[in-house]
């Protein structure tokens, strides 16, 4: 049977839930990664007010909207990142609280692990997002990093996510970390590296994306079958390549459309990826969660282009073969 598609709320942040679940039924949508900002779910109420979650949770039923997976990405960030002013506009008010940067990594780390309380209350069995990398600066800087440096990095962020992790592990709740230029892990061997430093924790997974992988160079399918049983989650979202001579394939100082970027972000089968070897890829492994579209197109309509990505992944997703029914 094939997967679930959902739809990654987060580009709809500035959208009222009630009004993007009705567009995402509307779509064809079977559910919604959903996301801890924007009016999408304030984690703080949904931990302390159950009638609070109760609505949503009864607003997503109305569309037959199922919450396999919830997104705190921008929370994340903090509890492994420099924090600096550029926090301020991505985290809750109690979290950013005086901007001490000490103060705001613990809080996230706290608003962490209530995500993972609150998941397990709305029925999600994995939360995606970032965990940020105070060493990022590092991976195309100068001067260079020395390899203790590199070390205690990770060590940091295996004393932050302890706690994290445990209260995931005791709900029986999986981390899907979405493999990210300015994370940690945001290659096939920094994620190596992340996974060994946990000792491969079954709790901690990733959130595989292709199109972060191929603007740097990295074959996505080798991803898939490196990490096959450590795949949580998957965002459908495509990429092109611009190399003109000009450009290369760092971001720049440029926003999402600028033609002075090497890459640009595709609504999905409208870059290069290739889709049909990453479901072949996903079959192969075993993987039967859901997809969900993170759509981010410059040049399309948002709401034309997340409904085309639906109908596209219905089309192209397909069951492996039943190997038994041979003779």
């Amino acid at each position: 049977m094939p997967r679930t598609i959902t739809l990654f709320t987060g580009p709809f942040g500035d959208m009222p839930i009630d009004t993007l679940a009705a567009k995402a039924a509307e779509w064809g949508y079977h559910g919604v990664e959903l996301c801890c900002w924007g009016d999408h779910l304030d984690v703080q109420r949904a931990s302390n007010d159950d009638a609070y979650l109760a609505g949503r949770i009864d607003l997503l039923s109305r569309y037959d909207l199922a919450v396999p997976v919830l997104a705190n990405h921008k929370v994340g960030q903090a509890t492994c990142d420099v924090i600096d002013a550029r926090h301020q506009s991505l985290l809750p008010e109690h979290v950013w609280g005086d901007g001490s940067p000490s103060g705001v990594v613990e809080r996230a780390v706290q608003e962490m692990m209530t995500t993972f309380r609150v998941a397990e209350k709305i029925g999600a069995g994995v939360v995606s997002g970032f965990t940020g990398s105070n060493v990022w600066s590092y991976v195309c800087g100068y001067p260079a990093a020395k390899p203790g440096q590199i070390a205690e990095a990770l060590k940091q962020f295996v004393w932050k996510w302890t706690p994290i992790l445990d209260v995931a592990r005791d709900l029986g709740l999986r981390f899907a970390y979405e493999v990210h230029p300015g994370q940690l892990a945001y290659d096939l061997y920094s994620a190596e590296a992340v996974l060994d430093v946990l000792s491969d924790r079954e709790e901690f997974g990733f959130t595989f994306d292709p199109s972060h992988l191929l603007w740097q160079g990295v074959e996505p399918v080798e991803f898939l079958r490196r990490f096959g049983n450590r795949i949580y989650h998957v965002h459908i979202k495509d990429a092109t390549l611009a190399l003109n001579g000009r450009t290369g394939v760092l971001s720049g100082y440029w926003p999402s459309g600028d033609a002075r970027r090497g890459f640009q972000f595709r609504s999905a089968g409208r870059g290069n990826i290739d889709w049909d070897a990453i479901i072949r890829t996903l079959n192969e492994i075993g993987y039967d969660g859901p997809l969900s579209i993170d759509w981010h197109d410059a040049g399309l309509d948002r709401d034309f282009g997340a409904s085309e990505a639906c109908q596209f992944l219905k089309r192209i997703d397909f069951d492996p073969p039943n190997r038994r029914a041979r003779p």
